[in-house]
């Protein structure tokens, strides 16, 4: 069977081929192995950031973006996860008739409303439980397996340059990663992180779920809302994308502010960005601005839902939509 090699592999062939043909063509002009081993430099560059009050903290751009990336997808899956819920609850109950009874009882803004809060807490419940499970285990496990004598040596020994034995094993601060990422993740307000990541979470969820229940309401199998899906999941998907590209490489341009202010991509956009400092200012900007956002998009979502709602065996089409949308009370 034929195989084609990817970018990747050409890559490093190319690479590796590169390097021993200019060492060849060095050796030829009599330059010798130690003299060609001696330029070889690596450099470690640690950075520091300077908080507002003057003082400096440590910081690392690798454990940023690690956080940042973990932010991200967790945000995308919980949207999209929570956000099509809503919807597949929305068509269960239009399609079993079990809306007109409840119709009667309550306005179908407030049922809509009661739906997409419902499945929030839900959502917000288990972030929660995921969040108290990890810190209890990662608190027993340092708990058992690190010695604190091994980590006071290791943290006054990366301070004078010197080796530490713990046990039988010698680390060196030069051999200790471990130690540089503890440093980095100390720099980190995870306390915030947490809460701006709740908050967009919770916005973000409210801006999208009420879309998802003014499509479930305006189908009546969840094969139809394909077209109806493919616009409101575009500008996630394309959130989601830019951020973990251009905004983890540039999180300070032009492309990251406006991705972080935009509704349709804030919630991702933003908590990427978090990790490597934002501006309070910029941070309240977005907060006001998906407010702002979600409830025009309850509002639009909400005159659709209450005509679709009630609406069976009729093909629905974006035009039709909009003529429940422009529907007066």
């Amino acid at each position: 069977m034929q195989k084609q090699a990817g970018l990747s592999l050409n890559s490093r062939i190319s690479g590796d081929i590169e390097e021993l043909i200019r060492n060849q063509k060095l050796k030829e002009s009599g330059i010798a192995q130690s003299d060609l081993d001696q330029l070889k430099t690596s450099v470690d560059i640690e950075t520091k950031k300077i908080a507002e009050t003057g003082k400096e903290e440590s910081s690392s751009a690798g454990a940023s973006t690690i956080i940042a990336f973990i932010a991200g997808i967790l945000m995308f899956m919980f949207i999209m996860l929570y956000g099509i819920q809503v919807m597949r609850g929305v068509i269960e109950e239009k399609t079993s008739r079990i809306i007109e009874v409840m119709i009667s009882s309550v306005k179908p803004f407030q049922l809509m409303m009661g739906k997409i809060i419902g499945i929030a807490l839900v959502g917000l419940t288990q972030f929660i439980l995921w969040i108290v499970l990890t810190l209890t285990i990662s608190t027993v496990a340092v708990t058992v397996l690190v010695d604190k004598a091994d980590v006071k040596k290791i943290a006054a020994s990366a301070q004078s340059g010197s080796q530490v034995t713990t046990g039988t094993q010698v680390v060196s601060p030069a051999q200790g990663p471990m130690m540089d990422i503890q440093k980095s993740l100390a720099g980190l307000d995870f306390s915030k992180i947490v809460s701006v990541f709740i908050f967009f979470f919770i916005g973000g969820y409210l801006f999208y779920s009420a879309l998802y229940a003014a499509i479930g309401s305006a189908v009546d199998s969840e094969t139809e809302t394909q077209q109806f899906m493919m616009p409101v999941m575009m500008p996630l998907l394309l959130g989601y994308a830019l951020s973990l590209s251009v905004v983890t490489n540039d999180p300070y341009g032009n492309v990251a502010f406006w991705l972080s202010m935009i509704p349709f991509t804030s919630p991702i956009a933003m908590v990427v960005r978090l990790p490597y400092g934002v501006p309070n200012w910029e941070l309240a900007l977005s907060m006001v601005i998906l407010v702002v956002g979600f409830v025009g998009t309850v509002w639009i979502a909400s005159r659709i839902y209450r005509v679709g709602i009630l609406m069976y065996g009729k093909k629905t089409t974006f035009k039709e939509m909009f003529k429940w949308f422009t529907y007066k009370n």
